[in-house]
């Protein structure tokens, strides 16, 4: 999993510019709300939506008691569904954001699948939603959060995967202007490391003034903030919720 930060600011930091109607328009669930998955445009949305947030649905069916094999089933499954079904009618707007749904509508389809194992192969046993490194994925994160019950681990693991995403666009962007170990040794700053440089020592190992690593710093967290509200943005329905849905991401990474 990526970087865990434990900067509460860095994750509540609002930016006027980073939220608006223009930035809004054109987000992934909202776009699949809208035209209830009928158009093209919602169904690339939607299959964009399931490959990023495969691991939050695998983590609940493991935690649910599957084996991993079976957990991939389910997982395929669940998409082949979501992807089929193309009706969201269902999703009240007050009520229409991703990670909900998907959870609600999980639960489900495990509760259905559970009187017909053999359902589990749905889609003769095609791969429809890659599970990019599933294997690391199991073996170091999974198994390591024993004392969530199954909810709270869903929570959890959608809550890292924004971050992760998050962070994989920063160091994308910042690397066009960054040294990528200065990047890196940033990016501490924003962790949960225990034992993070301080600017000053940043500023010495790297020939730098402490205010222009105190400059440099202050960028790349304004970005991060901007960056976070973005994705949580694509898993909700209106800009109304960005905020209440940011607050549910740290009570999760808390937990």
């Amino acid at each position: 999993m990526g970087v865990t930060p434990c900067d509460v600011t860095a994750l509540t930091g609002t930016d006027p510019t980073s939220a608006g109607p223009a930035a809004f328009a054109t987000t992934h669930w909202s776009v699949v709300l809208e035209a209830r998955g009928e158009l093209p445009a919602a169904q690339e949305a939607l299959e964009n939506l399931c490959r990023t947030y495969w691991r939050p649905i695998y983590s609940f069916a493991r935690r649910e008691g599957a084996k991993p094999e079976e957990a991939k089933d389910i997982t395929q499954g669940f998409f082949a569904l979501i992807l089929a079904r193309k009706d969201f009618n269902s999703v009240r707007q007050e009520k229409g954001r991703l990670r909900s749904f998907l959870l609600t509508s999980l639960k489900h389809f495990m509760a259905n699948e559970r009187r017909d194992a053999a359902a589990l192969k749905r889609g003769g046993g095609r791969t429809l939603i890659p599970l990019d490194g599933i294997e690391s994925y199991e073996v170091s994160d999974v198994d390591r959060s024993d004392m969530l019950g199954p909810d709270l681990l869903y929570d959890r693991r959608w809550a890292f995967t924004v971050l992760d995403r998050v962070f994989a666009r920063l160091r994308e962007e910042s690397l066009r202007s960054l040294n990528p170990s200065l990047l890196q040794r940033l990016n501490t700053l924003l962790s949960d490391e225990p034992e993070r440089p301080s600017q000053a020592e940043i500023a010495r190992a790297f020939g730098m003034t402490e205010n222009a690593v105190k400059q440099a710093f202050h960028r790349l967290r304004q970005r991060y903030r901007q960056l976070l509200r973005e994705e949580v943005a694509h898993t909700v329905a209106t800009p109304a919720e960005i905020e209440d849905e940011l607050r549910h991401l740290i009570a999760a990474l808390r937990s």
